[in-house]
């Protein structure tokens, strides 16, 4: 085994952690010789298997260069040919999308397309308490009363049963786990069918949406028809993929980088008065996509009407915008205050029960099901174990879960219920959906708990934690966060150099529930620091009262833009004493 980093085999969250090998350090040095780029660059490059070669087109990702055939995907041909046929024939459309970010942003690209075509759509967001996840029977069935055509987005690859009682023609365009059996569509565009090969398994939903309108545009243009500028609608793609954490590889790269150029125009008046009641000052980033505008975007799903996200995604009027905008914000505020208690909650049962197993696991009565996505992926990362959180309403109870790297949650999920364990239940890789009865959560979660076992979960100490490169605070200056960033955009599967700052004293100071605010280095160049949620963790307790005590830093760098002054910050994630 290597040397731990720093000389660090437990830290205070329990991680080892571990540096780049021999062969990256060479690598990153040649690199920098060759590009003139910096070597903490360099070295996040090397580190995720980039030569120097491919260092150039790596940092400048082009849409032109990566985007796939649309006609890879199964079924595409005959889902971009029933949809023009409906544009055609003015034909009567519904969009019948989940409730989250990918499925809003869906919705929306599909919607603001037809507009342009001087067409339009009927939008239909099932309830999240009422209905659940996906198209269900009787709402199909009334759309299907009424259109001619339904467009299921982000949703649909495992409904057979409401896709048959739609009683008109339904297309499927989604990316979620796919059984041995589809449903009776005319199409199902969904790069993780079983029959799909995978090499587009990284696409979320609004990707594939925007595929279909690639190829929708393209057989316009075989009939001399201009179909409306899609490079336009590259800001809700970099929405949807960053928000529903698909990784940022590939083409997923292209979309989110040029999307958030597309975002920066500020000209899609939803997003801009989003951004206003967030309080963007800044150009945006993944961090603000994933961590600003997303969860207000979530938040009428999760606690309030379930189709405003997509409403304020699709508007074209700015009062309305503002509008939908502001009521975000406010049921954002009230997610937050709901996630809390649950998260108190749930935290302390799954301490309780244990956090060392393969799942960790909480259920409660009166938790609410918008929130238990949010609570599930605290507790993953408190773990670092995969992990479920079911909210109770009789005898009935509806969770969500969350994965770590290299465990299969989704397929996992989808077993337990063709197993009888659950009473339906399905997702992706990192997350996943269930309902389940009373009477059967423990063993259900037993079950779940041995399959995610036999993927390797829990059989492993805690995974390393990877450090790109060691800086002194006064190496650790704006004009290398900017170059750094262009590596980016950063986020799931493609994560932002990591740093590790030697031997340092620090002082800390609660920030509202959870969070640590920190100083650290000497009097001539000291860095602030944020750790979020460090108080469910040991990190807090530790580093509030470190009096005399000195650390090592981990985490990531970047720029904190307040009052019109640009200054560095660290991420802080891990610390251990020195």
């Amino acid at each position: 085994m290597t040397r731990a980093f720093l000389n660090v085999e437990a830290s205070l969250t329990g991680r080892r952690w571990v540096g780049p090998g021999e062969a990256v350090e060479r690598l990153a040095e040649a690199m920098a010789q060759d590009t003139r780029l910096p070597l903490p660059l360099c070295l996040g490059l090397a580190g995720r298997g980039v030569t120097t070669g491919e260092a150039a087109g790596f940092l400048a990702p082009q849409l032109r260069d990566l985007l796939p055939d649309p006609l890879r995907l199964r079924d595409m041909d005959r889902a971009a040919a029933r949809f023009l046929q409906a544009l055609d024939r003015r034909e009567r459309i519904a969009v019948f999308a989940d409730y989250d970010v990918d499925g809003g942003a869906s919705a929306a690209l599909l919607i603001v397309w037809l507009r342009a075509m001087g067409a339009k759509a009927t939008l239909y967001i099932p309830d999240r308490i009422d209905e659940g996840y996906g198209p269900n029977v009787p709402a199909m069935a009334a759309l299907g009363a009424a259109h001619d055509l339904i467009l299921c987005v982000d949703c649909g690859t495992l409904s057979h049963e409401p896709i048959a009682a739609a009683g008109c023609d339904v297309v499927v365009l989604d990316h979620h786990l796919g059984s041995d059996t589809l449903p009776a569509a005319v199409a199902v565009v969904n790069p993780n069918r079983q029959d799909e090969d995978g090499s587009l398994a990284h696409l979320c939903a609004a990707a594939v949406v925007f595929l279909l309108l690639v190829e929708a545009n393209r057989l316009l243009r075989a009939k001399g028809v201009q179909g409306p500028d899609l490079m336009a609608m590259l800001d809700l793609v970099a929405l949807a993929t960053v928000a529903d954490v698909a990784p940022l590889i590939g083409v997923n790269r292209a979309f989110v980088r040029q999307g958030l150029r597309v975002m920066a125009r500020r000209e899609r008046v939803g997003l801009r008065a989003l951004a206003d009641v967030a309080r963007m000052d800044q150009a945006p980033t993944p961090y603000a996509l994933g961590f600003l505008l997303g969860p207000r975007v979530n938040a009428g799903g999760r606690i309030g009407a379930a189709d405003l996200g997509a409403r304020l995604l699709a508007t074209d009027d700015p009062h309305e915008a503002v509008a939908l905008a502001e009521r975000l914000d406010q049921l954002n505020t009230e997610r937050r205050d709901i996630e809390a208690r649950v998260r108190e909650d749930a935290l302390a049962q799954a301490e309780t029960r244990g956090m060392d197993g393969p799942l960790v696991w909480a259920a409660g009565d009166g938790w609410h099901p918008g929130v238990v996505g949010i609570v599930a992926a605290r507790l993953k990362e408190a773990s670092h174990r995969p992990a479920v959180v079911i909210g109770l309403d009789g005898d009935i109870g509806k969770g969500s879960a969350r994965s770590v790297t290299g465990v299969d949650l989704g397929a996992a999920v989808q077993r337990l219920a063709a197993e009888g364990l659950l009473i339906k239940g399905g997702g992706h890789k990192m997350a996943a959906g269930l309902t389940v009865a009373r009477s059967l959560i423990e063993p259900a979660m037993a079950r779940l708990g041995e399959l995610l076992a036999r993927q390797g979960s829990g059989s492993e100490p805690r995974e390393a934690l990877r450090i790109d490169s060691l800086l002194m605070p006064g190496a650790a200056t704006p004009a290398l966060i900017e170059q750094i960033e262009q590596a980016g955009p950063f986020g799931a599967s493609a994560p932002a150099p990591r740093f590790a700052f030697a031997d340092q004293a620090v002082s800390a100071r609660r920030v509202g529930e959870t969070h640590l605010r920190l100083t650290f280095g000497d009097a001539g160049a000291r860095i602030e620091a944020m750790c979020f949620g460090a108080l469910d963790t040991p990190l807090g307790p530790a580093l509030l009262n470190a009096g005399h005590q000195r650390f090592h830093f981990a985490g990531r760098l970047e720029i904190n833009h307040w009052q019109g002054r640009a200054r560095v910050q660290l991420r802080l994630e891990d610390a251990a004493r020195s």
